[in-house]
């Protein structure tokens, strides 16, 4: 079981992925698109950089910007998708208010592959599967160098 260190209890993972747990995937892509309405804006701090190249998900064909920085062992992410893409908005919406918060090791954690657990393995095409797949990755990359601020 994931915990964590914030006071919440355990990752919210499981709770997040519940409503998932029996849908189909048309049910499930519906709960992901509902989802990308949930993505926190940016920081006026990731405003003012833009958008650097280094935080680019080259994995993704949808342009994806993922800040993720390590403060005192806790990550906190921040991400830009734009909202003509509401599928990949959706899943990051996701793992930003999962991962906020939660410690590196905790991060470490994190499943590889998100589909089987959202019921979306045969929904989405190759390149999609790939890119979900880079998100998780470079999160998990860049927690575990710890960077700090601005690790991208």
């Amino acid at each position: 079981m994931l915990t964590d260190d914030r006071g919440t209890g355990p990752l919210r993972l499981h709770e997040l992925l519940a409503d998932f747990t029996g849908a189909d995937a048309e049910e499930s892509l519906e709960l992901l698109i509902d989802f990308s309405e949930k993505l926190p804006l940016l920081s006026a701090k990731r405003v003012i950089e833009g958008r650097p190249e280094r935080c680019r998900v080259q994995e993704c064909q949808t342009p994806v910007y993922l800040w993720v920085d390590v403060f005192d062992g806790h990550v906190h992410l921040e991400a830009m998708v734009a909202e003509q893409s509401p599928t990949v908005r959706g899943f990051v919406a996701l793992l930003v208010e999962e991962i906020s918060g939660a410690t590196v090791a905790e991060v470490a954690q994190l499943p590889d592959d998100f589909l089987p657990l959202l019921g979306l393995s045969d929904a989405l095409g190759m390149t999609r599967r790939k890119g979900f797949r880079g998100i998780v990755s470079r999160i998990k990359r860049a927690a575990a160098q710890g960077k700090g601020e601005n690790s991208g």
